[in-house]
């Protein structure tokens, strides 16, 4: 946070000299890699472990009854819409 309002400090301190195009300090950009690095290894410390992502250890939480389902092959069409179009032809034409 002190190296983006330092870096903003020193840019509209350039721009009011009309020296824009000068290169940051080396001690804002020092200080902006250590916080970056610091930043990255406090997250990678406190995050969780990481868990398996492979088919095996998918199948230890999972039963076969879970596996063999097959719900994929449930067909749920059925042929009342025909039936019942041809008797209501059969209705309206009597």
């Amino acid at each position: 946070m002190h190296a983006a309002y330092s870096t903003y400090e020193h840019l509209s301190h350039l721009k009011a000299l009309g020296r824009p195009e000068e290169p940051l300090p080396l001690n804002t950009i020092y200080e902006s890699i250590l916080a970056l690095v610091l930043g990255i290894f406090g997250a990678s410390m406190n995050a969780p472990p990481l868990k398996d992502i492979t088919w095996a250890s998918e199948m230890r939480k999972r039963t076969i009854d879970d596996m063999d389902s097959r719900l994929g092959f449930a067909s749920y069409v059925n042929r009342g819409n025909t039936l019942l179009y041809s008797q209501r032809e059969k209705s309206s034409t009597t």
